[in-house]
């Protein structure tokens, strides 16, 4: 070994700084919401909700030919996403408040369901304006 990195060994250390950046912004992303929302429940609910609005947002735009570049897929998806929505604090609320355990899991279910179903319909309005105009709406 001469000591130098192969251009994939930078790729690699590139692409892990990008998802530590994007999960370092997630991760205050989501305390600062708990900051904002009173009451741990609540605080979980709304960054899952809106986890599954922009990740529904992702992956439809990508669906509909609006590519993101690899690095903002990294640094949004799964950097930024992967930390400010918890699935592991979800259960944990779920645990330990049995007395609207089943509330909380329906509503967080239904409301991740609906805002990546209304991720999508966005979507699907907003690239079929793009190509009734051809692509260059600003």
């Amino acid at each position: 070994m001469d000591g130098q990195l192969t251009a994939e060994n930078r790729r690699r250390l590139r692409n892990a700084a990008i998802v530590a950046v994007g999960g370092y912004l997630g991760a205050n992303g989501r305390y600062g919401i708990s900051l904002l929302v009173p009451g741990a429940l609540e605080a979980t609910l709304l960054v899952n909700v809106l986890g599954s609005f922009l990740l529904g947002t992702l992956v439809y735009r990508g669906l509909t030919g609006g590519e993101l570049s690899s690095r903002l897929e990294l640094l949004f998806g799964t950097g930024f996403l992967s930390s400010f929505t918890t699935y592991s604090t979800f259960v944990l609320d779920a645990t330990t408040h049995p007395e609207s355990a089943i509330l909380y899991v329906l509503a967080s279910y239904a409301l991740g369901f609906g805002a990546v179903l209304l991720a999508r319909g966005v979507i699907r309005r907003t690239s079929v304006g793009e190509q009734l105009t051809g692509g260059d709406r600003e």
